[in-house]
């Protein structure tokens, strides 16, 4: 028998209140708990039928009100909840015209579990939405169907104005506490986009401004972060998510750009100018370097310098261009792509320099970006035909597999922070969008619709 173990938080006294902003930051940056309490914990399991994922049933939240606002922050919560715990694959979610024709419940106390035994459900996701003096209260269960015990309980309380934010706490919440899995509802991707169709002029004639943005990891809530009617590209975050750094023209020249983006400052660490041009900055996994491209000693090269712009020190030194560095998880080594040899291909080092070595051998590889704990693995782009492919590179199998279909040009690659989906850049529907698919190469979804979009980054 298929076996999911859970935590059963021991009373309604052991619900936790969490304040949630309107606009809720990445993950890593969430605002401290308005109270703590001590939970007491008891072992519990929801079992599955064997060989099969748990079917779970996420039933429409109940507002406690009948107003507009509570009602529409009802629905999406228990909307958007359902997606957050489809993302990851691990649940065979019961269909929501299915869960349709059962009569709603009007209270979380009261939930006519039998009904959904019926279609085979292990576990319902209940919710309600109160209105409170100054927000609302939100209640979320995991019940466990076989037995009628709560497996999972919490309060949250804050602001009513970003009801998703409550959604993705919850579904983080219960995927770590059901199978111990680091989720991804509450990250965030950056992005650069032209959806605003301003153009700039330059040397070179006419180019297109593109400014950085950032969403929810499912492409909610879209929003412009820069404003400098000039081209911003190439955005990572850094690891605490209070961050960006990019690549900008705004003073007509490259340079790397950090905009702390809720706290409305920027700073330029690198200091470029016209001989000195800086880009394609990435954090280390501790958030204290940067490694980056630079033509300050003639031809681009690697560097690495401390987020403050101390402590440059140059890691390649070769007449072929050197590019689009990144960390490994422990930080310890960066890949980049280099075509001393010919065509571009990935290579690996010692974060000091050490240590060189070609990765891949075949093609036009380009990208690289190395995959978060626990897997071990580099994935980049590589030209097929007419476009480029996401390729996935296994330091453990010393092979590499492709995860797009040749569809479109599909490119820049990015790691969700548990290694279990990509964020890339593709064609494949006419304008650059930008998509994620699973690492398997299951699951595409498409993130952007409007302008083009590239150079996809994911928070961690």
């Amino acid at each position: 028998m298929m076996t999911r173990t859970v935590l059963l938080l021991a009373g309604a006294a052991a619900l936790t209140s969490l304040t949630l902003l309107a606009q809720q930051p990445p993950a890593g940056t969430a605002q401290p708990p308005a109270s703590s309490q001590q939970q007491s914990e008891v072992r519990m399991t929801i079992n599955g039928t064997p060989g099969v994922p748990p079917k779970v049933a996420v039933l429409p939240f109940i507002a406690m009100s009948n107003d507009a606002e509570t009602t529409a922050a009802a629905k999406t919560m228990g909307d958007v909840l359902s997606d957050d715990l489809a993302y990851e694959r691990e649940f065979y979610m019961i269909a929501r015209d299915v869960l349709a024709t059962v009569p709603r419940a009007t209270s979380i106390d009261q939930i006519p579990i039998d009904k959904y035994k019926e279609f085979g459900a292990n576990a319902l996701v209940v919710g309600s939405v109160r209105k409170t003096g100054n927000g609302v209260a939100v209640q979320v269960r995991v019940i466990d169907v076989q037995t009628g015990r709560t497996a999972f309980g919490k309060e949250y309380s804050g602001s009513i104005a970003n009801p998703r934010a409550y959604a993705h706490t919850a579904a983080d919440e219960i995927y770590k506490q059901w199978i111990g899995l680091n989720a991804v509802a509450r990250t965030k991707l950056t992005f650069s986009s032209d959806r605003d169709g301003e153009r700039m002029k330059g040397p070179a004639g006419d180019r297109e401004i593109k400014e950085v943005y950032i969403s929810d990891y499912d492409g909610a809530n879209q929003r412009r972060v820069t404003a400098t009617h000039t081209l911003n590209i190439t955005p990572v975050w850094a690891p605490d998510g209070k961050s960006i750094a990019y690549t900008s023209y705004r003073r007509g020249y490259q340079d790397i750009f950090v905009s702390f983006i809720y706290e409305g400052r920027m700073e330029t660490p690198a200091n470029g100018n016209w001989n000195k041009q800086n880009y394609l900055p990435v954090f280390s996994p501790d958030g204290t370097k940067i490694a980056f491209t630079s033509t300050r000693d003639g031809n681009p090269e690697i560097y690495v310098m401390n987020r403050d712009g101390s402590g440059v020190h140059r890691l390649t030194d070769n007449p072929a261009i050197d590019v689009t560095p990144t960390w490994s998880p422990s930080g310890n080594q960066i890949a980049w792509t280099s075509d001393r040899t010919g065509n571009p291909q990935v290579y690996v080092m010692n974060a000091d320099g050490t240590g060189q070595k070609r990765l891949t051998t075949g093609g036009y590889c380009d990208r690289p970006t190395w995959s978060p704990d626990p897997f071990n693995e580099i994935a980049y782009a590589m030209r097929t035909g007419g476009g480029f492919d996401i390729m996935v590179y296994s330091f453990a199998s010393g092979e590499a597999r492709r995860i797009t279909d040749g569809i479109g040009s599909n490119e820049s690659p990015a790691f969700a922070p548990n290694g279990r989906h990509l964020a890339f850049a593709s064609t494949r529907l006419g304008k650059q969008q930008i998509f994620t698919i699973a690492r398997d190469g299951n699951d595409l979804r498409q993130i952007t619709k409007e302008g083009n979009n590239g150079y996809p980054n994911w928070s961690r």
